[in-house]
């Protein structure tokens, strides 16, 4: 059983950044795409980025190109979220997650993940 564990959130004000990560843990962890993931309180989940850990391309949503920048430490598994200059709407609950197929047109769907973290809180103050 894989288990994502998340840290790194926190409270910013506008223009600020944070570094949120997520490491796989508990079983040996053998998938091929990491996600990013936010929600907010009467929103459907949103795909933020992916990467494939083969080749270390990415996918990013709209509304955080040139801002967000997703990276993987192949040595410890560990995947971070660089999140710059964030906006008062990037606050959100934020959720990693893993799949074992590579990330494709898929990325951006949470049913194309079976394993999820526990979710990280951001808020961005004005």
């Amino acid at each position: 059983h894989v288990q994502l564990v998340e840290s790194g959130g926190g409270s910013v004000q506008a223009g600020g950044s944070l570094r949120p990560s997520c490491k796989p843990s508990g079983s040996t962890y053998r998938g091929n795409c990491m996600g990013w993931f936010r929600q907010t309180p009467g929103k459907e989940r949103e795909g933020v980025a992916s990467v494939n850990t083969v080749d270390g391309s990415a996918h990013y949503a709209d509304p955080v190109t040139g801002r967000f920048s997703i990276s993987r430490d192949a040595a410890t598994s560990t995947v971070y979220l660089q999140m710059n200059d964030l906006k008062p709407e990037d606050t959100a609950v934020y959720y990693c997650a893993a799949a074992k197929l590579q990330c494709g047109t898929a990325w951006s769907y949470g049913g194309f993940y079976p394993y999820w973290g526990q979710g990280t809180q951001v808020t961005v103050s004005s």
